[in-house]
């Protein structure tokens, strides 16, 4: 699996307007305007070589940013974000979401895929019986988890390929698993 990247929905790699949740400002840093980040991309320090970083605040307000420069401090991330100069503009930020353009990110490499292009795809078992839509991944270490949800129904499906996931189909939207939809 490629860098797990959570997804802002939709599952089309196609779309050129598509953007994806890459982390979160989580406070300050400092005291000179820096703010910390949580970062969603593999390694976490990969969020700096993304452009253009939109920022969408707690109102939903959005905005186009480049220029940010960061670095890695001890087990987080700093970064100096433009127009952000003291700690209490810093720490105003906190919760602001780091979205970049779908297209920002490199191709995957074959066979693996970003954890955003499977969010929303069918999943469906060797069977033919459906089992919902990808809802969202999540890693426990030893393997992913792919979780798909039909209506109050969940299934938890580890990520283990080619034993439980057997097939993707990015241009068909699809996902074949071998999985009991009664487990």
């Amino acid at each position: 699996m490629s860098s797990p990247v959570p997804g802002a929905g939709g599952s089309s790699t196609n779309n050129p307007g598509r953007r994806i949740l890459v982390g979160r400002v989580v406070g300050a840093f400092g005291v000179r305007g820096e703010v910390k980040l949580e970062s969603w991309t593999e390694p976490r320090s990969a969020l700096f070589g993304y452009r253009p970083w939109i920022l969408r605040d707690a109102r939903g307000v959005e905005r186009e940013l480049m220029g940010v420069r960061g670095r890695i401090v001890g087990k987080s991330l700093a970064a100096e974000i433009p127009g952000v100069e003291d700690r209490d503009a810093a720490e105003a930020m906190r919760g602001t979401e780091v979205y970049v353009p779908r297209s920002a990110l490199p191709k995957a490499a074959e066979g693996e895929f970003y954890w955003a292009d499977l969010e929303g795809l069918e999943v469906v078992n060797v069977e033919g019986q459906a089992m919902g839509r990808v809802s969202h991944l999540f890693s426990t270490g030893a393997n992913d988890v792919l979780v798909t949800r039909d209506g109050d129904r969940e299934w938890m499906i580890p990520f283990v390929r080619p034993q439980f996931v057997t097939a993707i189909d990015l241009d068909a939207g699809r996902i074949t698993v071998d999985w009991d939809p009664d487990f």
